[in-house]
C-alpha cells in the first residue's frame, strides 16, 4: 500500500493532560499505519495522493469498553427503573429471544452497523447465553474489519428459568465457543460471567481453567450498584471484595480484565485492580438510568488505574462514545460538587483520552495518531456557525455535546475508508 497523505486539523490525545493540535497539517499513513504529521508535504511524499479534507477535524475512531449487543433493540426503555428492575423486566425476557438465531441476526446486524455509524471502530461486547447468536455477533465484527472482543455470557443461578444454563451446560457451550474462535485475528473472544450473583463458584472456577487453557480475559460488571456489591458478597461468603471473585477463580491471569461501572469500589477492588492492570469502564449515561451512583474517575485515574468509557447500550440510551465523553465531564462536576473532598471536574480532553487512546490500549496500537499506531480515524465537518470560526479544540468539543453521525464525514480502519450511508 502506498503512502497518503490526508490533510485537516488533526487532533488526538497522546496523555490524559495533552490534546496534540495540528492545524492545516498532514497526516502521512503507510501500509494502514501512522508514519508522521508534518505542516507542510514532505519531499519524500511530494508525488503521493493526497486527500484534502481542508479545516475539518481528523480524530483517532472511538473505543466502547462496555456495550450489550443483544440490548440493542430495548435501548432508551425502562429508563425510569433501577437495575434490579430493568434486568428483570426488561433486559433478561429480552435477551431470552437470542435463542431464536433469525432474531439475533437482525438485531446484531443494526447494532454492528450503527456502531460503524457512531465512529465506534473497536468494542468490547457482551453477547447472551446463546452460543450460536453470539458466535453470529463474533463474526459480523469480524466481517465489518472492527477490532473487538465478544463474549458468550454465563449464568447459572439467580436468575431467571428462561435465562438460565446448568454450570456443565455453560462451561462445554463457552468451550466450544473459545474453540472455535482459537488463532482469530482483530476480533477475539472473551469470558463474560455476567456478574457474581448470576454465577456460581463451581462455575467461576471453571471459567478461569478455560481462561488458563484458551488465554483469554474477562469482561463483566464489578460494584456497579450497592446492591450488586453486596449480592456477590452475600452469594460468595468469605470473600471480601467483588473483584477477588474473579482474582481467585483466576480469571485475571490470561487476558485484559474489563470491569463495567466500577462505581463503589472499595480499597481492596482497586488494589486487585491495579495489580492485574484491569481496565474500568465508565458508562456515563447507563449511571444516570438505571444505576444511580457516578464512578470516581478523576481520583482512580490518580492512583494510576486504567479507564476507558463504555456506552453500556441498552442501561445506556446512546451508542454514540463521543456523547459518553460529555457526559463524563457533566457527572463528574455533579460528583465535585456534592464530593468536594473526594473527586474533582475532569476535563474533555482526559474523557476523550480515555475513550480513545486508553481504551484502544487493550485492542493495540489503536486511539492515538503516534508514529505507528493503526490509521483508524474520523473526519469531522467544521462545526462552526458561518460567521464565528471556531479553534480544533472548540469544534472538538461541540462535536462531543451537540454533534451526531451526519457530522462524521468520513471513516478509516487500517487506513482504508469505510464508505457508510449517513
Amino acid at each position: 500500500m502506498a503512502v497518503k497523505l490526508y490533510h485537516g486539523d488533526i487532533v488526538y490525545t497522546p496523555s490524559a493532560d495533552a490534546l496534540a493540535v495540528y492545524e492545516n497539517s498532514y497526516i502521512a499513513v503507510d501500509s494502514g499505519k501512522v508514519e508522521g504529521i508534518y505542516p507542510v508535504i514532505p519531499e519524500k511524499y511530494k508525488h503521493a495522493e493526497c486527500i484534502d479534507y481542508g479545516r475539518q477535524m481528523i480524530i483517532p475512531a472511538f473505543s466502547d469498553l462496555h456495550v450489550h449487543g443483544s440490548q440493542y433493540v430495548q435501548r432508551g426503555i425502562g429508563m425510569d427503573c433501577l437495575l434490579s428492575n430493568w434486568l428483570n423486566h426488561y433486559t433478561f425476557p429480552q435477551e431470552a429471544g437470542f435463542k431464536d438465531l433469525s432474531y439475533a441476526k437482525k438485531c446484531y446486524d443494526a447494532f454492528v452497523d450503527d456502531m460503524i455509524c457512531h465512529g465506534t471502530f473497536h468494542a468490547n461486547v457482551f453477547g447472551t447465553i446463546h452460543r450460536e447468536a453470539t458466535d453470529y455477533l463474533f463474526r459480523k465484527m469480524e466481517e465489518k474489519g472492527m477490532y473487538g472482543f465478544v463474549g458468550k455470557v454465563n449464568m447459572d443461578c439467580n436468575s431467571p428459568e428462561f435465562l438460565i444454563e446448568t454450570t456443565e451446560d455453560s462451561l462445554r457451550e463457552t468451550e466450544i465457543y473459545l474453540d472455535s474462535h482459537t488463532g482469530s485475528g482483530k476480533v477475539k473472544p472473551i469470558l463474560a460471567p455476567r456478574f457474581a450473583p448470576t454465577c456460581s463458584e463451581k462455575l467461576m472456577t471453571g471459567l478461569g481453567k478455560l481462561a488458563a487453557k484458551y488465554h483469554c480475559g474477562v469482561h463483566t460488571h464489578l460494584v456497579e450498584s450497592i446492591w450488586e456489591a453486596e449480592e456477590a458478597l452475600r452469594c460468595f461468603p468469605g470473600y471480601h471484595s467483588d473483584a477477588e471473585i474473579y482474582e481467585r477463580a483466576g480469571l485475571m491471569d490470561h487476558g485484559p480484565s474489563i470491569f463495567a461501572h466500577v462505581i463503589f469500589p472499595t480499597e481492596e477492588d482497586k488494589r486487585i485492580m491495579k495489580k492485574h492492570g484491569s481496565f474500568s469502564v465508565h458508562c456515563p449515561d447507563a449511571t444516570t438510568n438505571i444505576i444511580a451512583g457516578i464512578m470516581p474517575l478523576a481520583a482512580m485515574h490518580d492512583e494510576e488505574l486504567k479507564i476507558a468509557i463504555g456506552s453500556d447500550v441498552a442501561g445506556g440510551h446512546s451508542i454514540a462514545i463521543y456523547k459518553q465523553i460529555a457526559r463524563a465531564v457533566q457527572l463528574s462536576k455533579l460528583k465535585e460538587f456534592y464530593e468536594p473532598d473526594q473527586s474533582q471536574t475532569i476535563t474533555l480532553t482526559q474523557a476523550f483520552y480515555h475513550a480513545t487512546k486508553e481504551a484502544g490500549s487493550v485492542f493495540g496500537k489503536v486511539g492515538s495518531f503516534e508514529k505507528g499506531y493503526q490509521f483508524n480515524a474520523l473526519v469531522i465537518d467544521t462545526m462552526e456557525d458561518s460567521w464565528v470560526p471556531l479553534t480544533a479544540e472548540e469544534r472538538l468539543e461541540r462535536f462531543c455535546y451537540i454533534g451526531d453521525d451526519r457530522n462524521i464525514r468520513a471513516r478509516f480502519i487500517d487506513g482504508k475508508e469505510i464508505h457508510f450511508e449517513n
